[in-house]
């Protein structure tokens, strides 16, 4: 919503649930009706509002931003919509039909910008914040042997059973703000959680959207390398990464008691997420490519 209102401004955006969305698209007669959102869910009536919106003539795009956990289902809005963004640039390739684009997800400011205070008090060593699911609890127990000299916080549903620092606690976001701001190092692993992603079984390659939610929040983060895509949007000097508990020692070794190295990491990697990888940049993109096609004009 905040994309498109830096878009089109305030007045010219009207945000709906699906359920009256066909209804809404009917009475307003949008020139774009763009949803965003899962597929999977097979109560979901996509047809019933792309059919109103053939009516009234507007074009049709589709935010896929589960890709590829359910990249199965996605027959659910195959014939349905003009143009389809896929959140991650890998699983884009596997829709077997034209005008589908990569478009990753991104940061909302009002939602996950905090300025940086260079005298904040950093009383955790190594922060992550998610649910246990099967790959990271893998890399985690990689970890123990350098994570159990440190001060962790492990937050999230299923952590409790590693011990010491783990816990199964669920927070809210602006608790999570508050920890990053607290934390000399946030952890940033994928995740594995495929509810329909058995024909090709495709690996997740575009970062999630808590890279650049924690970005912009300030967070220093070290990011677990499963593809190169990180580089894309980030450099080494803004987010390191590692694959294995080597690099992580490493990097704990570089950077754990040297604040004036994060503090310069932390404000690079919020700067070029400020000026790039905001959602009000990815709707200017989406909108570029969808004149491109000659779907707007």
């Amino acid at each position: 919503m905040d994309g498109l209102v830096g878009a089109f401004g305030e007045a010219e955006v009207t945000m709906v649930d699906i359920s009256g969305a066909a209804n809404a698209v009917a009475e307003l007669k949008p020139a774009l009706v763009f949803s965003s959102g899962s597929y999977l869910p097979e109560s979901t009536y996509f047809g019933e509002v792309s059919r109103a919106a053939r009516k009234v003539g507007a074009v049709t795009a589709f935010w896929a931003t589960e890709d590829p956990y359910e990249q199965d289902a996605h027959y659910q809005i195959d014939n349905d919509f003009d143009v389809i963004f896929s959140c991650d640039r890998w699983g884009h390739n596997f829709y077997g039909r034209k005008n589908v684009f990569h478009l990753p997800l991104g940061a909302c400011p009002k939602l996950h910008y905090a300025d940086i205070l260079p005298d904040q008090e950093k009383n955790i060593d190594v922060l992550f914040c998610g649910v246990a699911f099967n790959s990271r609890k893998e890399v985690a127990r990689n970890l123990l042997p350098v994570l159990r000299q440190l001060n962790i916080r492990f937050i999230g549903p299923g952590w409790g059973e590693l011990g010491i620092g783990f816990s199964d606690a669920r927070i809210e976001k602006s608790q999570l703000v508050d920890l990053y701001s607290r934390s000399k190092m946030v952890l940033n692993l994928g995740r594995s959680l495929h509810f329909e992603n058995k024909q090709f079984m495709i690996a997740p390659s575009t970062p999630g959207p808590r890279t650049f939610e924690a970005a912009a929040a300030g967070a220093f983060q070290v990011f677990h390398e499963d593809t190169y895509e990180l580089r894309r949007y980030y450099d080494a000097d803004e987010i390191p990464v590692f694959s294995n508990r080597f690099d992580f020692e490493r990097i704990v070794d570089r950077y754990l008691n040297d604040g004036a190295a994060r503090l310069a990491a932390s404000r690079k990697a919020q700067e070029r997420t400020m000026n790039e990888h905001l959602y009000v940049h990815r709707i200017a993109q989406a909108l570029d490519i969808m004149k491109r096609e000659k779907l707007l004009p």
